[in-house]
């Protein structure tokens, strides 16, 4: 009899990719059963060497009945990550989603309350905490080289290849994606909270669309009048232009599916409508007293991020630009030689000299962080990771939290309390 787990996969934009070759990797024990989407063309795309069984996205309920996955892993697009995992609790299956876990307090509630009914369990993948580079500064901290942290100043930079990507797709739209608050810097600030070991209390948050979106364009005397980038002559000169045609993975999953669902992946980054902000800075309080200094910036000339925390016995800093030759399909950075181009990670103590660490790296995806990941995820005896890597509903609702009451304090010029919007302290504490 087959004991491999199975699993089924929701949403098979080129985010599912990952979650397909790990499966593969690991088929021994684990089995991808069926795909589900709103698309044929993308399943069928994935299906070209696998020959799972596909469903339409309103059949659901039928491939979690006719196919019996153990678990479902959900990466459709953020706005609709709580239909999926609330549902598929409901029909018995454990959840693992693809960061962020949803995007508003009304959706939050509802995952909540599935996984209080229905007993099963929520896996967020937050690669980032697997990294070599991040799990060695977690280390630093939980070590006592800074004594109790008070500040953390941390810059992230998107560059003009990457940043642009998500003002092409549907995360420029904040309905879709809660902005890049939500979208994006959940991998930030879930790696300030496991830093730190605490969960945000007060947030508040300035930010503005400066560079991207037609009026912007405008203003600086630049005018781009089409809608897309693909198969437009005019474009062929425009640096932020991405053709479809240019990665068999674009064209398979995107511009072949079109017709299908009317999605356009190449959109142009100066058009409209935009929603989201490209310019942000956000300030937290936290659980432990610690303070935040976060800033975004989604159209820099460099890619990478500058982070220091400081506490009662020192310093510690980590400076990485990251190497960029190519975006993949899902708009993540990545890299032919090595992640990393420049690196610095620096310790000084209170009252002693400064000295540096070698910034470790690793083979795979995000910087060697996705290999990790996955080996606990689908390993049914993973390696004890003493960092506790590992990010539970918990964790995916505080990462989320802070994007969350950012965007209420964008809306009101006020400073938001994170337990007025949803109960978070009294979770944290059951956690505990």
């Amino acid at each position: 009899m087959d004991q491999r787990k199975r699993y089924a996969i929701v949403g098979t934009g080129s985010r599912a990719g990952m979650f397909v070759k790990a499966i593969k990797t690991y088929q021994e024990v684990a089995e991808l059963v069926a795909f589900c989407d709103v698309s044929q063309t993308r399943m069928d795309w994935h299906n070209a060497q696998l020959g799972v069984l596909s469903f339409s996205a309103e059949k659901f309920d039928q491939m979690i009945a006719d196919t019996r996955p153990d678990t479902v892993i959900v990466t459709t697009v953020d706005a609709t990550h709580h239909t999926y995992i609330t549902r598929a609790m409901e029909l018995g299956c454990d959840v693992i989603s693809e960061k962020p876990l949803t995007t508003d307090t009304e959706k939050l509630c509802a995952i909540y309350d599935a996984i209080a009914r229905t007993g099963r369990s929520l896996t967020v993948t937050f690669n980032y905490r697997y990294s070599p580079a991040y799990t060695q500064f977690r280390k630093l901290v939980m070590d006592g080289l800074i004594g109790r942290p008070l500040l953390v100043d941390f810059s992230w930079l998107l560059d003009t290849s990457h940043g642009a990507d998500y003002f092409r797709r549907w995360h420029r739209e904040k309905q879709n994606s809660g902005g890049l608050l939500v979208h994006k810097s959940t991998h930030h600030f879930d790696l300030v909270n496991w830093w730190i070991d605490a969960y945000p209390k007060s947030v508040f948050a300035m930010g503005d669309l400066s560079f991207y979106g037609k009026e912007n364009a405008n203003a600086r005397g630049e005018q781009y009048d089409y809608v897309r980038y693909t198969g437009e002559v005019s474009a062929e000169n425009d640096p932020f232009a991405l053709s479809l045609n240019s990665q068999e993975a674009l064209t398979g999953l995107y511009l072949n599916a079109e017709a299908e669902t009317g999605y356009l992946r190449d959109r142009n980054v100066f058009g409209e409508p935009i929603t989201i902000e490209d310019t942000l800075a956000v300030t937290a309080r936290y659980s432990n007293g610690a303070l935040l200094s976060y800033c975004l910036v989604a159209y820099a000339p460099w890619e990478g991020l500058r982070v220091a925390i400081t506490g009662t016995k020192g310093r510690i800093e980590m400076d990485i630009e990251e190497s960029i030759t190519h975006l993949l399909g899902d708009g993540e950075a990545s890299a032919s030689k090595g992640p990393f181009k420049h690196t610095r990670m620096r310790v000084c103590p209170m009252f002693g000299e400064p000295y540096e660490l070698e910034v470790p790296m690793g083979d795979g995806g995000h910087g060697g962080a996705d290999p990790v990941m996955l080996e606990q995820i689908f390993d049914p005896n993973p390696p004890h990771d003493p960092f506790n890597r590992a990010a539970t509903h918990i964790d995916g609702a505080a990462s989320i939290l802070v994007g969350i009451a950012g965007n209420r304090a964008l809306e009101t010029g006020a400073l938001v309390q994170v337990d007025d919007l949803f109960p978070l302290t009294a979770h944290m504490a059951q956690k505990d």
